[in-house]
């Protein structure tokens, strides 16, 4: 990788994977960026669209690489330009064979940048896509559990369910737990002061659980505020072996049979 990017962590024991990141948005090439994470023992990747164009971006992406897979949607943040035109476009791309997910999608609270009710219009129609089509679904949820949650309850969720970059405290991770639902730890729940972060991920069931970079964002510790990278998810994966008092290797092991069962075979 660039100089401007962490250095390389100490390989996993046990091949591992990244279930969320964005590629297009990384400062090195694809083939870069799979390589460097091969070299730690992330070996498989998915890539997330966020719009029309980078969901195609992705999916052509996912085509290209043996080891990468794709998902396609249009983002909470971006849906004002969620028409029933951009809508079944998503549902066209999702519909590839590289595409193995819906999203992300969902709501979010946090920023001001579209209309809640149009968020939950679209989300209400990406759900619809994933069980048209039997994607999982990939979930953005910011400081929006509630009507996140009842939403799925209302529509009825898809048979598989991802919580990316899951932000709620343990209560929360039962709840998903209750309802089938997985849940992706992303590097923030290395920070410091992501102590809730690290008590969900303590009660949540290792065969419901993800490790995701979602690169370039969200870079672990003692990096944060550096480019992350696919191959910085060695990281937040010790991590998460330490709070749960796991072997790494276990944890390894159990997100990538996660990985297979939300996402298929690769």
């Amino acid at each position: 990788m660039n100089h401007s990017f962490p250095p390389v962590p100490d390989p996993l024991p046990v091949e591992a994977f990244d279930s969320h990141c964005h590629l297009d948005l990384l400062d090195v090439p694809v083939s870069e960026a799979v390589a460097a994470a091969h070299a730690v023992g992330i070996r498989r990747i998915l890539t997330v669209g966020v719009d029309l164009a980078s969901s195609h971006w992705a999916a052509e992406c996912g085509q290209m690489y043996d080891d990468v897979w794709a998902a396609a949607a249009i983002h909470p943040n971006e849906t004002r330009a969620a028409n029933d035109v951009a809508l079944e476009e998503v549902a066209r791309i999702a519909g590839r064979a590289a595409v193995r997910a819906v999203g992300e999608t969902g709501l979010d609270y946090y920023r001001d940048w579209a209309d809640p009710a149009d968020q939950q219009r679209s989300f209400r129609a990406h759900i619809d896509i994933a069980k048209r089509i039997d994607k999982t679904l990939v979930i953005h949820d910011r400081e929006a559990h509630r009507d996140v949650l009842r939403i799925l309850e209302e529509e009825g969720a898809p048979d598989r369910v991802v919580f990316h970059c899951f932000s709620g405290d343990a209560e929360l991770a039962k709840r998903c737990a209750d309802a089938g639902y997985v849940m992706s730890f992303a590097g923030n729940v290395t920070f410091k002061n992501a102590v809730e972060l690290r008590e969900a991920a303590a009660v949540a069931p290792l065969d419901l659980l993800l490790v995701e970079t979602d690169a370039p964002f969200l870079t672990p510790m003692p990096y944060r505020g550096k480019p992350n990278a696919p191959y910085l998810a060695p990281l937040t994966l010790r991590c998460i072996a330490e709070v749960k008092e796991v072997d790494v290797a276990e944890v390894c092991a159990a997100t990538s049979a996660t990985g297979e069962r939300l996402f298929g075979p690769w």
